[in-house]
């Protein structure tokens, strides 16, 4: 099959587009796919360079991608809910790649309506958005929750999840964003490079922080006492001292095929808007992920298929 495979850390050059590549291997719980399409996610150029070897090691040559959408072609001996010609959707691992073989329990049927190759982009930024706001924030129905890079794909993923809580859900974004910041539908806006805004801020229960850095230490001084603050980016050593009485959670998105067949559903009813940036083929893996350095282009994906 083609796939893109990295050989060592470092640059995006490092990505090498490869014809030849052995098949995945099905086994009686597995479900093998033909890729419509994989998404790019900041954490695959984060493993890529080596910066987060230590979380999510990797041997080498190694595939990398967590999203595939596409069509199921075979299935283990255990599946059930899966056939041959089957529209799937699902997070797993080594989705650079033209054929995808995932468990079957982490695999979700793509609802009709819903485009199959730009479905990729759903998995790992619903899940990730949507467990910062349940798990971590521990938000809750009239709770004040503020979301740190709302526009962002996680962010707006943690934005819907708190609406459909029943939040008063605060959406965090750059001065520059305030006014697109509307379509989001929050209760609120913040521009969150402004520190007399944040300073303005009446205080929060509970934060979902997809930011990081000086502006996630900045968000934190708002949480009130007993209060939460989740982050799925680099939350800065020393700040959680400031007010022990907060609970900090960095979320590492778990699979949940259910909860991705719940954003699709959305995501096809109008519900829920996440914006597609780019459309590369696969071997264009590379320029994928310069791209997806530079950030602000909305979901870049891989076409597999063609």
């Amino acid at each position: 099959m083609k796939a893109v495979r990295l050989y060592a850390y470092g640059g995006p050059e490092n990505l090498k587009f490869e014809d030849g590549v052995p098949d995945p291997a099905l086994s009686g719980d597995k479900v093998l796919i033909e890729s419509s399409a994989a998404s790019v996610n900041p954490i695959d150029w984060k493993v890529r360079s080596g910066a987060r070897q230590h979380d999510f090691p990797l041997k080498l040559p190694a595939i990398l991608g967590r999203d595939v959408s596409g069509v199921v072609r075979a299935v283990g001996s255990n599946i059930r809910n899966f056939k041959p010609g089957d529209r799937v959707l699902g997070m797993t691992d080594a989705t650079y790649a033209e054929l995808v073989a995932m468990e079957g329990a982490l695999l979700t049927h793509l609802p009709d309506g819903l485009d199959l190759a730009d479905s990729a982009a759903i998995p790992l930024v619903v899940l990730t958005g949507d467990q910062l706001v349940r798990l971590a924030a521990r938000a809750q129905s009239g709770q004040r929750i503020l979301i740190g890079g709302a526009l962002g794909s996680v962010g707006r993923a943690a934005v819907h999840t708190a609406k459909k809580l029943g939040a008063h859900v605060i959406a965090g974004v750059r001065r520059h964003q305030l006014p697109q910041a509307q379509v989001l539908g929050a209760s609120e806006t913040v521009a969150i490079d402004d520190d007399a805004a944040i300073a303005r801020l009446e205080m929060v229960d509970g934060v979902a922080d997809t930011v990081g850095g000086e502006t996630a230490g900045k968000l934190f001084g708002r949480v009130k006492n007993g209060g939460a603050f989740g982050y799925a980016s680099v939350f800065p050593e020393g700040v959680a001292g400031s007010n022990p009485s907060v609970t900090v959670t960095r979320v590492f998105a778990r699979p949940d095929a259910s909860k991705v067949r719940e954003f699709a559903d959305d995501l096809r009813d109008g519900k829920f808007s996440l914006p597609i940036g780019h459309r590369l083929p696969l071997r264009e893996a590379s320029r994928a992920h310069v791209l997806a350095q530079q950030g602000g282009s909305g979901k870049i994906l891989l076409i597999c298929g063609g």
